[in-house]
């Protein structure tokens, strides 16, 4: 998915310390026309820019069960990161420029790796019914932002622990690894617990955790955590306790360890200074006008691409 936004905010992505347990609240954020979604952003933030390599996280749904799409991003760019969707309900088709085509639905994960640059396309199924799940982005570390771009879609590892029933969709937890290729140490989890059920689940403590409570309300490490809210839990852990409240829990259990490289993030590019950032809407723009271009390529898809965003009038800078 693409970040719609007309006026993104540039965002300077770093580690922060804080609290054990520090509770992110979402905003809501319009993604542009009447066939676009509104979502609920948690990350980035003032307050928190990462948890591990994960930069992004935004959550939607449940969408009106409907015959027309709810989803329809045209195609568009990204460097420097990794997109993960993952759906609760309907059907999301996907198409990009390494010749991707793929439906997900839910079970299963779409990772894309922009590395270098790549262009995609985001369509809602009609033949599903409503739209729920979370877009999430990680950040590349300095090691990989310059790989070929490459597109992996598989099914999630299930697990149990005590009685939770996990579906992990990014890097491992428990021994139990996703069949997608991650490029730094990450965990992304689906987490099911019935009303009333707890786990106490193995923590990495050189990880950073995040609670994404989609549905039912929890308690993590003993602090409530109402729906749409996300919990951020410091390095340290050897174990995450999550008890859900009176009624049954959907949650997304994300983790890694801290990226440590401050890296500049506007619209839907990752780089590292004002330079790059200004050179990948450069190329994206020459996409728009002329046809492909070296770094993006070419996509299988008639709608006109995106634009980008016009860049502020001052310099990007870290912010402090």
């Amino acid at each position: 998915m693409s970040n719609l936004e007309r006026e993104p905010e540039e965002v300077v992505l770093h580690g922060a310390g804080g609290p054990e347990v520090q509770i992110l609240e979402p905003r809501d954020v319009p993604l542009g026309g009447p066939r676009t979604l509104s979502v609920r952003r948690t990350l980035p933030q003032r307050s928190r820019s990462l948890i591990g390599a994960w930069c992004f996280v935004d959550h939607y749904g449940p969408t009106p069960a409907r015959a027309d799409a709810v989803m329809d991003v045209a195609p568009h760019p990204h460097t420097g990161l990794q997109t993960v969707t993952w759906l609760f309900a309907g059907a999301v088709e996907h198409r990009d420029s390494v010749g991707s085509l793929a439906t997900i639905r839910p079970g299963t994960v779409n990772l894309m790796t922009a590395g270098s640059g790549i262009q995609h396309s985001e369509r809602s199924r009609s033949d599903a019914r409503g739209l729920h799940g979370v877009q999430l982005w990680t950040a590349l570390p300095d090691a990989h932002r310059h790989d070929a771009p490459f597109f992996e879609h598989a099914d999630a590892h299930p697990l149990v622990i005590d009685d939770a029933r996990l579906q992990v969709f990014a890097g491992s937890l428990d021994g139990a690894p996703s069949p997608v290729t991650t490029l730094s140490p990450l965990l992304g989890a689906q987490l099911d617990l019935p009303a009333g059920g707890t786990a106490t689940l193995p923590a990495d403590p050189a990880f950073e955790y995040g609670l994404l409570v989609d549905a039912g309300a929890a308690t993590l490490q003993g602090r409530p955590v109402a729906a749409d809210e996300l919990a951020y839990l410091a390095p340290g852990c050897t174990a995450i306790t999550v008890t859900a409240g009176d009624d049954p829990l959907r949650a997304v259990l994300l983790g890694g360890a801290p990226l440590g490289e401050p890296i500049v993030m506007w619209w839907n590019f990752v780089g590292r200074d004002h330079e790059e950032i200004e050179r990948y809407r450069a190329d994206w723009q020459q996409r728009v006008g002329q046809g492909p271009s070296e770094r993006f390529g070419a996509i299988d898809d008639p709608a006109a691409p995106l634009p980008a965003p016009t860049l502020p009038g001052v310099r990007l800078r870290p912010r402090e």
